[in-house]
């Protein structure tokens, strides 16, 4: 039975290269993409309270999405990665990147972290650092 490897994706430069490192180093593991839609980037301005306005930006959301899947994917297939899925959540990043390795069967995980340091990790917090204490699965963090 192959690993299943959970990356969960943002975007960033240290989520491809997480990425990457996964295709190149288990070109037999199913590769799961997550990328989590966090609603608290939503905010609270005006436009927020405007009821078509949380469906249009979830829609933006959804389909930059889909496009940094279709990207990645079709990086992972060149390399000779054949299964490669794709999972697309709504919640906050941390919890939801634990929960769906416990309850999707993840052999391990492999994430970007963004390099924070100081003040600005103390304010901002690390997704990367609260994965790695909570997962009950392995975490291998790229930078």
């Amino acid at each position: 039975m192959s690993k299943r490897i959970l990356v969960p994706v943002d975007g960033s430069d240290q989520a491809k290269a997480a990425s990457e490192f996964v295709v190149e180093n288990h070109p037999d593991a199913t590769v799961v993409l997550l990328h989590v839609i966090n609603p608290a980037e939503a905010g609270y301005s005006a436009q927020a309270s405007v009821p078509s306005f949380s469906e249009e930006w979830y829609q933006q959301k959804q389909a930059a999405a889909e496009s940094l899947f279709d990207d990645l994917e079709a990086t992972a297939h060149d390399a000779g990665v054949d299964s490669v899925e794709r999972v697309l959540e709504v919640g906050r990043p941390t919890q939801t990147i634990v929960d769906y390795a416990d309850d999707h069967d993840i052999d391990q995980i492999v994430m970007g972290s963004h390099g924070r340091s100081g003040v600005s990790r103390i304010l901002l917090g690390s997704v990367a650092e609260t994965v790695v204490r909570r997962a009950t699965v392995p975490v291998t963090v790229i930078r």
